[in-house]
């Protein structure tokens, strides 16, 4: 079974004010940046060998923002591993936090993922109601003093109307006790997207060969052109078996002072 799909973009017309600040300021901020990472210049969609790119440096960049979707469940559990046992590529997210302010890495930002399954499922939802006893694939982890928040989780898959994503908050202001953050507020919301290469070859492995649904390229989907190329992953793999894991990595420029 494959989840409802997420709203269409055109329903989301109104942009933030990051997303607003990107639009009109993205070409001043585009030569104020600092060694912008190398993988958002090559790592491009329908490349034809995949290979390992540079790891992220910090950018003045602030990341525009996209829809929250229909799936979000505000648990915040602080945990690394978020696979709970859900079977596909194993995949080590990292993701940079940054100020674009000062273009200094943010420590202690909350960095807040959840994704689905191989076959398109999100943990919490059955046939588009709330079942939250189940929490697969949804976590929080705190950036480190590098700005850097790392998670273990599984390649998603995908379902109707959507390119391959992660979605991804971050909160400032909060704490952690029992194993779960408590306030702050949200200071971007967004999602993240892998190179179609990967995705073909992915795609092509058990579990995910058994996802029925049509798979949509990132160049198809509203959602990711708008603004999605920013949020692409930079994928690289260890050896030559992609069944045996990916690192992706990722920066994300923020206002910590911002509030949606």
């Amino acid at each position: 079974m494959t989840d409802t799909p997420h709203q269409n973009p055109a329903d989301q017309a109104g942009a933030t004010r990051r997303s607003v600040i990107t639009a009109l300021g993205g070409a001043a901020l585009g030569a104020a940046a600092l060694g912008f990472a190398a993988s958002q210049a090559t790592a491009a969609d329908g490349g034809s060998t995949p290979r390992a790119v540079a790891g992220p440096a910090a950018s003045c960049v602030l990341t525009p923002e996209q829809t929250e979707g229909p799936y979000y469940l505000d648990l915040e559990t602080v945990r690394k591993d978020i696979t709970e046992g859900k079977a596909g590529v194993p995949l080590t997210l990292r993701v940079t936090v940054v100020d674009i302010a000062s273009c200094r890495p943010l420590p202690n930002t909350a960095v807040d993922i959840w994704h689905c399954d191989a076959l398109g499922v999100y943990s919490g939802y059955v046939a588009g109601g709330s079942t939250p006893d189940t929490t697969f694939l949804r976590g929080v982890q705190l950036t480190d003093s590098t700005g850097v928040a790392e998670f273990t989780t599984v390649y998603p898959g995908w379902y109707v109307g959507r390119a391959l994503h992660i979605h991804v908050k971050t909160h400032a202001g909060g704490t952690v006790s029992n194993g779960t953050y408590h306030g702050g507020h949200v200071s971007h919301t967004g999602q993240l997207y892998f190179p179609e290469t990967y995705n073909t070859k992915v795609a092509a492995l058990t579990p995910y060969r058994s996802n029925r649904a049509t798979r949509t390229l990132n160049a198809r989907d509203g959602i990711y052109r708008n603004g999605g190329s920013s949020t692409l992953l930079t994928i690289t793999q260890a050896g030559s078996d992609l069944g045996k894991g990916v690192t992706g990595t990722v920066v994300l420029g923020v206002d910590p002072a911002a509030t949606p």
